[in-house]
């Protein structure tokens, strides 16, 4: 579903992600998760709660701050399939909800950007939801194989069936000429060749004609309506 690695700049001043997650529909989603904590984790240390709120807002600002800069062509450059859009990943649920204590306007900011600001639970979730969207695409995709496979079998039983008819109806045909044999046998052989007995030219043995066939070849009903 995804490939990841450590993100890199490039020599050429372009960003590698953290992770790339592909979806459905031939799309990319990215994932960048390089955000600095260091002003969050100096509110902690802080001495007075001044200090600590000023530290807290400083935090927010940078989470504000590289949200504008995912926001850049950085990303989207440097795809094929250019990206939906990006996540910005922020390790931590203590850090996402500071940040936008600080700064309401972060997730409605990010969305019109197309940068999406994401916690641990909000990226799992995320990724939740686009393995949903592969099996969606699965189906999908097995349904439309099914219905090439169905309509495929449907021609080639057509067919047998056509073949099928056709040596019943050459036995019937057989059956028939074998008929018509046997009655001109009876009619014009045996019928002359009794006379022979009647002279005691031939045997003791009786002159019997063969027994006509009264089977015929079943009708093949196979016909078989497409779309039911």
């Amino acid at each position: 579903m995804a490939g990841a690695d450590h993100r890199k700049q490039k020599r050429d001043g372009g960003i590698r992600p953290d992770l790339i997650v592909h979806l459905p529909a031939n799309r990319d989603l990215v994932v960048d998760s390089k955000v600095s904590l260091d002003d969050y984790l100096r509110a902690f240390q802080a001495e007075t709660e001044e200090e600590r709120t000023l530290n807290l807002k400083r935090h927010a600002s940078m989470i504000r701050e590289h949200l504008k800069r995912l926001s850049g062509k950085a990303y989207w450059s440097q795809f094929e399939r250019s990206p939906e859009f990006v996540v910005m990943f922020i390790p931590g649920e203590s850090f996402f909800s500071a940040a936008l204590e600080h700064d309401r306007a972060l997730l409605e900011d990010g969305m019109e950007k197309r940068v999406i600001l994401a916690s641990p639970a909000t990226l799992v979730a995320l990724l939740r939801a686009v393995a949903y969207g592969w099996r969606q695409e699965e189906m999908t995709q097995n349904a439309v194989l099914v219905s090439r496979l169905g309509r495929e079998l449907f021609e080639r039983i057509n067919k047998w069936s056509e073949h099928l008819s056709g040596v019943g109806n050459g036995l019937d045909k057989a059956v028939t000429a074998y008929n018509q044999a046997i009655a001109s046998l009876e009619s014009r052989v045996l019928v002359t060749a009794r006379k022979f007995g009647e002279l005691s030219v031939g045997g003791d043995v009786p002159l019997n004609a063969p027994s006509p066939v009264e089977r015929t070849a079943r009708d093949l009903n196979f016909t078989v309506v497409e779309g039911e």
